[in-house]
C-alpha cells in the first residue's frame, strides 16, 4: 500500500489547526471553528477505522511502515503500527471528536484557540503510538506537553497556572534522562531505529542505566506512586475536555512506552527491576484507593482512581504473561473510555451548579434520571463489574499476576474491593440520599450533545465487556511475539 495512511493521521489535525489559525469568524461566532475541527477529527477517526480493517492480525510484524531520511540521515522519520499500537491510535481518534463536541458547554472564551490546541494535541498523540524511531518518539512524546500546558494554564480553574507549571515541570524533568538515554543508545548501537534495535539487542552492561532513564519519564507520566501528585492538581484545574484527554490518552502513552521500549529494548533490566515495579504498583493500587475514599472533590476522586487503575496496568505489563500484558492493554483502552466518561459526567453537573464538591449534591436521581443511569453505568465499569470492559482488563491482569507472583496478586486484589468502595460511595452521595440542596431542583437533564457523547462512550464500554474478541484478536499475536522475544533474550544472557 503506497498511500501514507499514518502520516495522514498525524498531519490531518495539523492541517485543520492551521486552517483555523488563518481564518476568523465574526466576533462571538465560532461556528466555523467548531465545524472545521469536528469534521477534521471525524475524518481522522474514519481513517483509523479503515486502518484497523486493513490491518493483518495474523502477523506480529509492523505494518503500514513509512521510512524517510530526516536530518541528513542521522534520524529517520519512521512510523508503523503493530497489534499493540493500533488500538491506541483508534482510542485517540475516537475520544478527540467527543472532546470537540463537549466544548460547546464548557469553553466560553477563545474557543478557536482551544480547538487549535486540541487538534495539535491529537497529532502529537497519534505520532507517539506510530513512531518507530526513538528520536521521533521522544519529539512527539514531549511535544504533547505544550498544548496540554496551554489548555490547563489558559482555560483551567483558579489555580490553573500553578497546576500547569507543576504538570509541565514534573513531566519534562522526568523526560530529560530519557533524552540522554536515547543519545547513549545511538552511540552504543549506531541507530535509533526501533526495529533495528530489536534485532541487534542492547548490551546487557548498559541496560540497567538505560532502563532507569526511560523509567524516570514513563513513571511520571503513568503516573506511578510517589511521582503522581501532579495528576490530581492537573485534573482539578483542567477544563473538562483537557481532563478527558489527559486521563484517556496521555496516561496511556507511558503504559505503551513500558511495553514498546522497557520490555522490548531492555529485557534483562526489566527482569531485574520487576520487583520494584510490583512494589510501586501495589502501593499505587492500595494507597491511592484509600486516598480516593477521603476525597470531597469529584474530579480529585476520579483522578486518584486513575492512579490506582494505572497501577494495575504497570503490574500486568511486568508479569510478562500473555494474560497480564493483554489485560493491561485492554485495561488502558477501557480506562480511556470510562475515565473520559466520568470526567464528562462531572463536567455535566459542574456546568449546571458550578461546584465539584460531593457535598453539594445528593438526591438528584429523580431530577436528572438519564444522567443518573449513564453515570451509574460508568461507575460500575470503573469498579470492574462483569459485563463491562473494566472487568475484562482487571480479570486478565490478576490472572497474569497470580501466575507470576501469588502474594502480589492477592494484595493487588484489594484494589478491586477498594475501587468498589470509593466509586459506590461517590455515586451514593451524589445521586441518592436526601435532596438537601434545593438549588438542585433547577437542574435540567442531559441535552442532546451530552447524551450523544455519553452514549458513544457507553456502547463500546458494554460491547467490549461482553465481547472483547476484537481487542484480543488484534493484540494477541504481537503480545505473544513480544513475550517470546523477551524470553529468548533472557536465555541468551
Amino acid at each position: 500500500m503506497n498511500f501514507p495512511i499514518l502520516s495522514s493521521l498525524i498531519l490531518l489535525p495539523v492541517i485543520g489547526a492551521l486552517f483555523l489559525f488563518f481564518t476568523k469568524d465574526k466576533e462571538g461566532n465560532n461556528l466555523t471553528a467548531k465545524y472545521v475541527s469536528l469534521f477534521t477529527t471525524i475524518v481522522n477517526f474514519l481513517i483509523s477505522i479503515y486502518l484497523w480493517i486493513s490491518f493483518e492480525q495474523s502477523t506480529s510484524s509492523f505494518q503500514f511502515i513509512e521510512d524517510r531520511e530526516w536530518i541528513n540521515g542521522f534520524i529517520n522519520y519512521k512510523v508503523g503500527v503493530d497489534g499493540i499500537s493500533i488500538l491506541f491510535i483508534i482510542l485517540t481518534t475516537f475520544i478527540t471528536p467527543l472532546c470537540i463536541i463537549s466544548v460547546n458547554n464548557t469553553i466560553k472564551v477563545r474557543l478557536r484557540d482551544f480547538l487549535i490546541a486540541i487538534l495539535i494535541m491529537e497529532s502529537f498523540m497519534i505520532g507517539v503510538f506510530c513512531a518507530l524511531d526513538l528520536v521521533v518518539f521522544y519529539l512527539f512524546f514531549e511535544a504533547g506537553l505544550i498544548p496540554m500546558f496551554l489548555i490547563i494554564g489558559i482555560w483551567g480553574g483558579p489555580k490553573r497556572v500553578y497546576s500547569a507549571f507543576k504538570f509541565f515541570l514534573y513531566t519534562l524533568l522526568g523526560s530529560v534522562l530519557m533524552l540522554v538515554a536515547i543519545i547513549s543508545i545511538y552511540w552504543i548501537s549506531g541507530t535509533t531505529d526501533v526495529m533495528k534495535l530489536y534485532e541487534l539487542g542492547i548490551d546487557a552492561k548498559y541496560q540497567n542505566l538505560l532502563w532507569l532513564a526511560f523509567f524516570s519519564s514513563f513513571a511520571v507520566k503513568t503516573p506511578m506512586w510517589p511521582v503522581h501528585t501532579w495528576l490530581p492538581d492537573a485534573h482539578v484545574e483542567a477544563p473538562t475536555a483537557g481532563s478527558v484527554l489527559l486521563a484517556a490518552i496521555l496516561l496511556k502513552m507511558a503504559g505503551y512506552g513500558f511495553i514498546r521500549f522497557s520490555l522490548g529494548l531492555f529485557p534483562i533490566a526489566s527482569e531485574i527491576f520487576t520487583p520494584l515495579i510490583y512494589t510501586l504498583s501495589v502501593i499505587a493500587i492500595v494507597f491511592t484507593s484509600l486516598i480516593a475514599l477521603m476525597q470531597e472533590d469529584m474530579k480529585k476522586l476520579i483522578a486518584y482512581s486513575s492512579v490506582a487503575h494505572m497501577g494495575f496496568v504497570t503490574l500486568g505489563i511486568f508479569t510478562i504473561q500473555q494474560q497480564g500484558i493483554e489485560g493491561s492493554i485492554i485495561q488502558m483502552i477501557s480506562h480511556g473510555l470510562v475515565s473520559a466518561a466520568l470526567f464528562l459526567c462531572v463536567g455535566v453537573v459542574y456546568d449546571r451548579m458550578h461546584s465539584r464538591l460531593i457535598s453539594s449534591y445528593g438526591g438528584i436521581v429523580t431530577i436528572i434520571p438519564k444522567y443518573s443511569v449513564l453515570f451509574m453505568l460508568f461507575t460500575l465499569a470503573a469498579l470492574g463489574l462483569p459485563g463491562t470492559s473494566g472487568f475484562i482488563g482487571e480479570f486478565l491482569i490478576l490472572m497474569g499476576a497470580f501466575k507470576d507472583n501469588f502474594l502480589v496478586a492477592v494484595i493487588a486484589s484489594l484494589g478491586v474491593i477498594l475501587g468498589a468502595a470509593y466509586m459506590l460511595w461517590l455515586y451514593k452521595r451524589v445521586v441518592f440520599g436526601k435532596l438537601i440542596n434545593t438549588d438542585l431542583t433547577k437542574m435540567v437533564d442531559l441535552n442532546k450533545s451530552e447524551y450523544f457523547i455519553l452514549t458513544c462512550l457507553a456502547v463500546p464500554t458494554l460491547f467490549f465487556g461482553f465481547y472483547p474478541d476484537p481487542l484480543i484478536n488484534t493484540i494477541e499475536v504481537s503480545v505473544n511475539d513480544l513475550i517470546n522475544t523477551y524470553n529468548s533474550n533472557l536465555i541468551k544472557k
